[in-house]
């Protein structure tokens, strides 16, 4: 399975202009078996065929790479990546971008214990599995990041206490999602809604970047 999801991923890398070492290649493959493994225990996607998983998972996970690293600037960082399920893209980052340090939080015990599972068989002393609401946390994160999770409101509330004073906000969505911008709370700012293309998707995605108004990041 891994040997020939490997063209497709390195050539979707190639795409976003990413550079990935071949280990971070066999993790990011290591880590598309793993969810094959135990999805029918822990039911974290409804994808079946590794195909899909290839694109709608990793590579997609993957076009957030190059837009955070812009922005760390390979900065080692606290990221918290907000209803992360099994991982996505919370594991793609803590692979691609070590410097990170990298917790993935989940309402759902099993599928923070999955992650825990891959930080452990992949070896990514840079990331972990975290079971709780997003709204009982308080330790800073400098960047707090959510796929497909709630809407832009909802995930600004839930997770404000837990941002840092500096921090931003970064959500990956479909479309542009104005009418979510529109009802943000009037001290979070967009800065930047930034297109991402998918490699083999013929789909809309954007990231939306946020922070609250009294900031100066």
């Amino acid at each position: 399975m891994s040997a020939n999801l490997e063209p497709g991923l390195r050539s979707g890398a190639e795409t976003l202009g990413l550079t990935l070492s071949d280990g971070q290649v066999q993790s990011l493959l290591g880590y598309v078996a793993l969810i094959q493994k135990w999805n029918k225990v822990y039911n974290l996607t409804a994808l079946r065929e590794p195909a899909d998983m290839l694109t709608h998972h990793l590579l997609d996970s993957l076009t957030a790479v190059g837009p955070l690293t812009r922005h760390t600037q390979r900065a080692a960082l606290r990221v918290l990546d907000v209803g992360s399920g099994g991982g996505l893209p919370g594991v793609v980052l803590a692979i691609c971008m070590p410097e990170l340090n990298v917790t993935c939080v989940d309402t759902v015990a099993k599928k923070a214990a999955f992650v825990q599972q891959v930080a452990v068989s992949l070896k990514l002393t840079n990331l972990r599995g975290l079971h709780a609401r997003v709204e009982s946390l308080t330790d800073p994160y400098q960047v707090i990041c959510s796929r497909a999770f709630a809407s832009l409101p909802d995930f600004v509330t839930w997770s404000r206490l837990t941002l840092d004073e500096r921090g931003v906000w970064m959500a990956m969505k479909g479309k542009h999602p104005q009418d979510e911008i529109d009802a943000l709370p009037e001290d979070v700012k967009v800065f930047h809604v930034e297109p991402l293309t998918v490699p083999g998707l013929d789909v809309e995605r954007c990231m939306v970047w946020m922070k609250p108004e009294t900031t100066s990041f």
